[in-house]
């Protein structure tokens, strides 16, 4: 396998564990406040008696704020119990960087993570990286995914009714329902704010590409190294093509234009200090960059809630 190659990238099936709920805005939140010391969180938590007063929700919500916190990377399974990675306890402790998921910047690296990380979210991953159609309907979209299921993991037996079920809970995730069903359909998800997929008619949906002005350039940068570890790991250049279509890129997972993508990348210069740098010579347009350690992408999340 060529790992610079990103049609390689590939992903584990994951369609479940979100019980149908949306991620709500404070439900990140919710699974972090239950960290005890060492930012561990006891896989108990979540199944114990008491759960659903911990968390102020249904027993069902409660299985699936789990599920989001492991599918955002806000928490990770350590073996006996959840450990809660730094960056996610510094932005979403109280009096952190935002408590309360208020900021965009929350949203965005959220949608990354499963779109574009896809750690139990194969169908987020799949709509924003393989979905081409101008429009498309929740029904069009299920053989497609359930190809593509297959394909991932030829042993994996998933139901039509499985498949159908993530689908609209992903496609709600983003664009909720107008009206009908129940008061919790009319609560807005996290993602909803994105403005990322749209309901052109009942039904029917469609990506809105473009320029994305609440898209900070700290939550681009972040992506895009991220991006290029999995894809080019210790080469220095990164070309154009890949950044813009690349499986699990930036310009795919944020639904960006070619010119939207040349711009953020001619001002990462200035904003990296020089450590991502375009170049555009011959025709040949691609990034450069110097070694980032690990405070250094910290530090690229800390100015995008600047």
């Amino acid at each position: 396998m060529n790992a610079t190659d990103p049609s390689n990238y590939q992903v584990p099936a994951h369609f479940s564990g979100h019980e149908t709920f949306p991620l709500r805005q404070m439900w990140l939140k919710k699974a972090i406040d239950q960290a005890i010391e060492g930012n561990v969180v006891l896989k108990s938590t979540f199944t114990e008696d008491k759960a659903i007063a911990a968390f102020g929700v249904g027993k069902n919500m409660v299985a699936s704020i789990r599920h989001w916190a492991l599918a955002c990377g806000v928490m990770c399974d350590d073996g006996d119990a959840f450990k809660v990675k730094d960056l996610a306890m510094e932005i979403l402790q109280d009096g952190g960087l935002d408590p309360y998921a208020e900021s965009a910047s929350s949203a965005w690296l959220a949608h990354w993570q499963l779109a574009g990380r896809c750690i139990r979210s194969t169908t987020w991953h799949w709509l924003f990286n393989h979905v081409t159609a101008p429009t498309f309907t929740r029904q069009e979209l299920e053989e497609p995914l359930a190809r593509y299921a297959r394909a991932l993991d030829p042993k994996h037996r998933l139901s039509t009714s499985t498949i159908s079920r993530d689908l609209e809970t992903c496609l709600r995730s983003y664009a909720p329902r107008a009206a009908g069903g129940s008061p919790e359909d009319f609560a807005e998800p996290l993602l909803g704010e994105l403005g990322l997929l749209q309901e052109v008619h009942k039904g029917q949906y469609a990506f809105r590409r473009g320029p994305k002005a609440s898209l900070h350039d700290g939550v681009f940068a972040f992506a895009l190294v991220d991006y290029w570890d999995r894809v080019a790991a210790g080469i220095s250049t990164l070309a154009f093509e890949s950044i813009a279509y690349g499986e699990g890129s930036p310009g795919r997972v944020f639904k960006l234009d070619e010119e939207s993508i040349a711009q953020r990348l001619i001002g990462l210069a200035e904003f990296t200090g020089g450590k991502l740098a375009w170049t555009d010579s011959a025709g040949l347009r691609q990034m450069h960059r110097k070694v980032l350690s690990k405070e250094d992408r910290k530090e690229l999340i800390r100015r995008a809630y600047g």
